[in-house]
């Protein structure tokens, strides 16, 4: 099949208005807009100005209302807790509105916040749709952030209600979430009305009187609401960026564009038709969560699943394919780290055998770099396509994409492809001008962005300039670094941050990670830039092998720097690979280089909110201790 990408991404730049507005068109408006695109503020951009949207109509009564009611909506699938549950259209709709009801009983209206802390049950997802309905703005966090973050962000957004669970569930433990919040509220100077507490069996919250209220109770009594419209950029949540320091960077999304972009791309991007089924294997908390696990399946009429449970230890490495399997899943959507871990545990792929994936067509990848040697070894063992994909927190969709909807193109391995339509992409040098196919340079998006990327940050439209527009006028500021080659491909390599200088030569620590990931014994690896005295900085990477690697620690090391030294060349100054457990993670998989870097450096630091298990950071210090390193 001829990929149809350069004629629709023609079309695009041919004619942006015109070709966003065909794209409205697939989604249900109360009052059309009065202008495609609002540009007469820079680079404050609106999209859709003047219309009348809900995204919970969209996302679920429209397809009600078509006849789809009986089609499944949602499914739950808890390995960890051995539940699951299912909801079609016509279910989620009416608990939903049910639920909904109970925000506006408790006075929550149009422009309220709505804080949302909770792990991956279907409640969650209620909440989030309950608050589009009425036109409340949710901020989703991630269930067991510390305190003292969440705290910040209930000062930050002021939210009149918080929802929550009573617990999260992990391997082997059970993470108690009220005393957490019990705690965040009373650090915070911000007091919400009430509290909904959402028991779950594993663990029993003690309740405030007058303030904390049963999700079970309070859905007894509640009467359903239909749905509120609300402006085109009126705001439908807030997410805060993972990692940030300071004032917190609350990320606003808007309605109308938010569900214009995402329906587009369930069938431009992932080529998933409504009716079939769709995985995104995250969390709510994460923006995968909210734009892949909630909205955009549901916006398209598709199934969504929600997963509680890990890629490996619930029970094995063989989980995703039993859920493909199970709920026949046409597409699934990962992180590189997901598929590291269960090749480290699999490295054979030997459980993919005991389940048919003869209904699966595509995996997609992202959330950090997909390293060549992963991609390959989940095409060789699944015999399916394995479609990298670019894109952030503030984008809401993918900035650069293999669109499987318009016909692949070819796959070229540590890159995402090309850019998507609403995407002008550059590499542009320290001075703002763009520099040569093949060179290394900042990767920026003139303006305007495409709808559903960003708004603004919360309150903070100066930190929204500073963070992303002040050093391109014109562009935003990715924060990641990279190239086109000659055929237009995008190579992302590393963050900004993660391009070093080895005796004066600019290296990508990303590029060194592909030469080190493909060693037959490692699983996966990170490489980092640290101080030097002759050289100002040099590579040293840390690395975690497959199971039953029986490969010595100091050989595989010899062979990775030879490797480094062969195909990147000696100015890399690569020497050292060391062989650890674990590497440090956030919730959401990406690796902590920067804070692995203020180790080696012997820099302040402080522990992470989003970090998964802080015991990895004492790995990383005893690894480098070990090497001779002073820590």
């Amino acid at each position: 099949m001829t990929s149809r990408y350069p004629e629709i991404y023609a079309a695009w730049q041919a004619d942006p208005a015109r070709y966003w507005a065909e794209q409205a068109e697939a989604i249900d408006w109360f009052k059309t807009w009065d202008r495609v695109l609002d540009d007469d503020n820079p680079p404050f951009h609106r999209w859709f100005p003047g219309g009348l949207v809900n995204t919970c109509h969209n996302a679920v009564d429209r397809h009600v209302d078509a006849g789809r009611g009986d089609q499944l909506a949602l499914i739950y699938d808890s390995p960890i807790t051995g539940s699951m549950a299912k909801l079609t259209y016509r279910d989620l709709r009416d608990v939903v509105a049910r639920f909904a009801g109970a925000l506006v009983a408790r006075g929550v209206t149009k422009g309220d916040r709505v804080i949302i802390y909770m792990p991956a049950v279907p409640e969650a997802v209620i909440a989030m749709l309950a608050c589009a309905r009425i036109g409340a703005v949710h901020s989703v966090v991630f269930g067991g952030f510390a305190a003292n973050e969440l705290a910040t962000r209930i000062d930050d957004c002021t939210p009149k209600v918080i929802v929550s669970a009573s617990c999260g569930i992990e391997p082997n433990r059970v993470v108690a979430y009220k005393p957490l919040l019990d705690e965040a509220i009373q650090l915070a100077a911000h007091n919400p009305t009430n509290v909904v507490v959402f028991q779950r069996e594993q663990y029993a919250a003690s309740m405030e009187t007058g303030r904390d209220l049963d999700w079970v109770d309070l859905m007894a009594n509640a009467a359903p609401v239909d749905c509120v419209p609300v402006a085109s950029n009126d705001p439908l949540y807030i997410l805060y960026t993972s990692g940030s320091t300071g004032r917190p960077k609350g990320v606003v999304r808007d309605n109308a564009g938010h569900m214009v972009a995402l329906k587009w791309s369930m069938s431009g991007v992932y080529g998933v038709e409504p009716g079939e089924c769709f995985w995104a294997a995250s969390d709510v908390g994460w923006v995968v969560g909210h734009s892949y696990i909630v909205y955009a399946p549901l916006l398209h009429g598709s199934t969504t699943i929600l997963f509680e449970g890990k890629p490996v230890g619930t029970p094995d490495a063989g989980v995703y394919w039993r859920v493909i399997s199970e709920h026949k899943v046409a597409a699934l959507f990962t992180a590189p780290t997901s598929f590291r871990a269960i090749r480290r545990e699999d490295p054979e792929g030997a459980l993919i055998r005991n389940y048919d994936l003869s209904g699966f067509r595509t995996l997609f990848l992202a959330g950090e770099r997909a390293d060549p040697d992963t991609v390959q070894w989940a095409e060789q063992k699944l015999n399916k396509p394995v479609i990298d994909h670019w894109w952030q927190t503030e984008t809401a969709w993918a900035m650069a994409a293999n669109c499987v909807g318009l016909g692949s193109l070819p796959v070229k391995y540590g890159s995402p492809t090309k850019p998507t339509p609403g995407n002008h992409i550059e590499i542009l040098g320290p001075d703002g001008t763009a520099v040569p196919a093949g060179t290394d340079g900042a990767i920026a998006v003139k303006l305007p962005l495409p709808p559903a990327s960003l708004l603004t940050l919360w309150n903070n439209d100066e930190g929204f300039l500073n963070a992303y527009m002040r050093n391109f006028p014109g562009y935003y500021e990715t924060g990641d670094a990279g190239h086109f080659d000659e055929d237009g491909y995008l190579y992302i390599m590393s963050r900004t941050d993660d391009v070093i200088n080895v005796a004066g030569h600019r290296l990508s620590t990303g590029a060194i990670e592909e030469v080190v990931a493909a060693h037959p014994d490692i699983a996966e690896c990170a490489v980092i830039g640290i101080k030097d005295s002759l050289k100002g900085q040099v590579p040293i990477g840390f690395v975690v092998l497959n199971a039953g690697a029986g490969i010595a620690a100091e050989d595989l090391s010899a062979a990775v720097v030879q490797e480094v030294r062969n195909r990147i060349g000696p100015v890399a100054a690569f020497k050292t690979a060391l062989v650890v457990t674990q590497l440090p993670k956030t919730r959401s998989g990406k690796i902590l280089r920067g804070i692995m870097r203020r180790i080696a450096d012997q820099e302040e630091w402080a522990m992470p909110a989003t970090i998964e298990d802080p015991a990895t950071l004492e790995t990383i210090a005893a690894a480098l201790r070990s090497a001779g390193f002073e820590i």
